[in-house]
């Protein structure tokens, strides 16, 4: 996981569900749909193995020009 400056407001950190099957440190935007809450990412998550549910922060964009959201928290179900 990255470790994000907590003091820095302006980063918009949200709760997803992430098309992975692994853990990583950072995500294309296309692998990530943001949900309303943590409980609805961890009982989606929980339907579908090929889902992680987290906190991210983003999307920024990476040196090749992608949109990235970086992980920021992982919800274990």
């Amino acid at each position: 996981m990255v470790d994000l400056d907590h003091e820095i407001t302006h980063l918009d950190q949200v709760h997803a569900l992430i098309y992975s099957s692994r853990e990583r440190s950072r995500y294309p935007e296309g692998c990530v749909e943001v949900v309303e809450s943590r409980e609805i990412a961890i009982e989606k998550a929980a339907e579908n193995k090929k889902l992680l549910a987290g906190k991210v922060a983003g999307p920024f964009r990476s040196s090749e020009g992608q949109r990235m959201y970086y992980l920021v928290e992982l919800y274990r179900l």
